[in-house]
C-alpha cells in the first residue's frame, strides 16, 4: 500500500470539514487526525444552535457505541492479568446470572458477548437508577431477556452483551465500570477530556443533541442525554475527538501509551482485531467482520478496524488504518452525519492513508427485479416484529416495537426499493443520519431465514 501525500493540510480539511458539515445539515462536528505520529484537531459550527456556542477542539460529545471498545480493552486487560479467559463462561464469574434460555445461560462466554454472537436480544435497556449498584440491578433483570438468535449463529449487534461485560469487570475488579475505566484506562492515556457520568462534563464545553428530518437543519434535543447509567459499558462515553484518536492510538501502537506505559498487552490488541466472524451485513456498520470489539474492515484488500456510535442525534466514527499509521475520528451532533462521514472521510483517507472507503449505503437509480414473495413474511426478534409485504407491486415494511418496548414508538410503514435477491432498501426516517438503511436476508444453519435490520438478525416466524 503507497499513500498519496502524506502530511497534514490543516487549512484545507478546515474548508473541507467547514463545507461538508453545512452541506448536510450537522449543527457541529470535531475532528482529530493522527498522522506521522501528529494529532492534529479541528472543530466546526455549533454545539448548540439555540445558543449559538461554537464547538472547540476541547468539546465533549456523546460517543455512543465507541463505548463497547473501551469496555472490550478493560476485559481484555483482566484476561492479560490472568483474571478472565475469553473462553470463560459468564455464569462461572456472575454466580447467579441468568437469561430466558437455559442452554445459554449455562454456555455463554465472554468471547461470545465481545463478539456479538451470543445471540441474546441485543436492545434491552431498562432504567436500574443511578446508583453504583446499576449494572448489578441490570444483570439480574436479564433473567427474562430471550434470543434474538441462536448463540453461535451469526454476528448480532448485541448492547445487552456488553452491559454484561461491564458487569463483570466490576464483580472482578472490585470497581465500579465508571471508576474502573477512569483509572485503568483513562488515566494511565491521559485522557482528560474523557469521562462517562453526565455531571462530569459539566466541567467541559458539551455537545447538544439535535433532531429534525434529514435534509433540513435539525433543532436541539429536548433533553440532553435519554441513556439510563447502565447502558454505560455498552453506549457511554463522552469524549473530545482528540481523546478517542489518543485511545485508538495505544491500539495502533499495540498495547503502549505514548510514554512507554504499558496499558495492554500486544497480545491483546492483535486478538481485539483478530477476525471472529464475517458479516453479512456490510452496510450498516460498513464493517467486512467483527474481532473481540472491534468492527474490522477490508477496503480493497487493506485491512483497518475501528467502530461507529450513534446516541440521540449524536453520531461519533472512528477508523484506523494500521498499515499507514492513520487514525481518524470524527463527533457530530446531529443532521446527515453519515453523508458527512461518508465525503470527508473518503477524501481523508484516500489521501493521507491510501485507501478508499465505501460509498454510503443507497440502492441503484433502477431497482432490481426481485420476487419479494420469497422474501416476505414476518420476522422477530425480541421487542422487535419486522412484516414484509408487497402492496402494487412494492414491497411494504412494518416496524413495529412489541411486547415492553411497544409504548415507545409507534409503529413505522415504509416502501422499499429492491437492490438484489437478499437486499432491500429503506428511506432513513425522522432522526437517522444516513438516507438509506439496508435490510440483509440470510439463512441461520438451521435453515429459518432472517432478516438484519440495523445488524440485528431477526429470525422469520411466519
Amino acid at each position: 500500500m503507497t499513500t498519496k501525500k502524506m502530511g497534514f493540510d490543516r487549512a484545507r480539511w478546515q474548508e473541507r470539514l467547514d463545507l461538508l458539515r453545512a452541506s448536510h445539515h450537522v449543527p457541529g462536528a470535531a475532528l482529530a487526525v493522527l498522522v506521522e505520529g501528529e494529532i492534529h484537531e479541528l472543530a466546526s459550527g455549533v454545539l448548540h444552535r439555540g445558543t449559538g456556542v461554537e464547538v472547540t477542539t476541547d468539546s465533549v460529545f456523546q460517543a455512543g457505541s465507541i463505548a463497547k471498545v473501551y469496555t472490550a480493552t478493560l476485559v481484555m486487560q483482566l484476561v492479560d492479568a490472568g483474571e478472565l479467559r475469553l473462553d470463560s463462561r459468564v455464569v462461572d464469574v456472575l454466580p447467579g446470572f441468568a437469561v430466558a434460555d437455559d442452554e445459554v445461560t449455562k454456555s455463554v462466554t465472554i468471547g461470545r458477548l465481545l463478539s456479538h454472537t451470543s445471540g441474546i436480544a441485543g436492545d434491552f435497556t431498562l432504567d436500574t437508577g443511578r446508583g453504583d449498584d446499576c449494572l448489578a440491578r441490570y444483570v439480574e433483570a436479564c433473567a427474562n431477556v430471550g434470543q434474538d438468535c441462536p448463540p453461535g449463529a451469526v454476528v448480532s449487534y448485541c448492547s445487552t452483551g456488553y452491559a454484561i461485560l461491564g458487569r463483570i469487570v466490576e464483580v472482578v475488579t472490585g470497581q465500579t465500570w465508571d471508576d474502573a475505566l477512569r483509572d485503568r484506562l483513562l488515566a494511565p492515556l491521559g485522557l482528560e477530556h474523557s469521562m462517562t457520568l453526565p455531571e462530569e462534563a459539566l466541567r467541559f464545553r458539551a455537545a447538544m443533541s439535535h433532531l429534525g428530518e434529514r435534509g433540513t437543519d435539525p433543532e436541539p434535543a429536548p433533553v440532553w442525554d435519554m441513556l439510563p447509567r447502565s447502558a454505560g459499558p455498552s453506549g457511554r462515553v463522552l469524549v473530545t475527538a482528540a481523546d478517542v484518536v489518543r485511545f485508538a492510538r495505544m491500539h495502533l501502537d499495540g498495547g503502549t501509551a505514548p510514554d512507554g506505559t504499558r496499558v495492554l498487552s500486544a497480545e491483546s490488541a492483535a486478538t481485539m482485531r483478530r477476525r471472529v466472524v464475517d458479516c453479512l451485513d456490510v452496510w450498516s456498520f460498513m464493517a467486512h467482520a467483527w474481532g473481540y470489539g472491534w468492527a474490522l474492515y477490508d477496503w480493497d484488500g487493506v485491512a483497518g478496524y475501528g467502530h461507529d456510535g450513534a446516541v440521540l442525534g449524536q453520531f461519533s466514527y472512528l477508523r484506523v488504518v494500521p498499515g499507514s499509521g492513520v487514525v481518524a475520528a470524527l463527533l457530530t451532533n446531529g443532521g446527515g452525519a453519515t453523508g458527512l462521514f461518508v465525503d470527508l472521510f473518503q477524501e481523508l483517507l484516500g489521501e493521507l492513508a491510501g485507501v478508499r472507503m465505501p460509498d454510503a449505503f443507497a440502492p441503484a437509480a433502477e431497482p432490481q427485479p426481485v420476487d419479494v414473495a420469497a422474501l416476505a413474511g414476518t420476522y422477530e426478534r425480541e421487542g422487535v416484529r419486522i412484516t414484509l409485504n408487497e402492496r402494487d407491486g412494492v414491497p411494504r415494511l412494518r416496524w413495529q416495537l412489541t411486547g415492553g418496548n411497544a409504548g415507545y414508538s409507534p409503529p413505522i410503514e415504509a416502501d422499499l426499493v429492491t437492490v438484489s435477491d437478499t437486499v432491500l432498501a429503506m428511506p432513513g426516517l425522522g432522526p437517522v443520519s444516513a438516507p438509506w438503511l439496508p435490510l440483509v436476508f440470510g439463512t441461520l444453519p438451521d435453515g429459518t431465514s432472517y432478516v438484519y435490520f440495523g445488524m440485528r438478525a431477526a429470525p422469520k416466524i411466519a
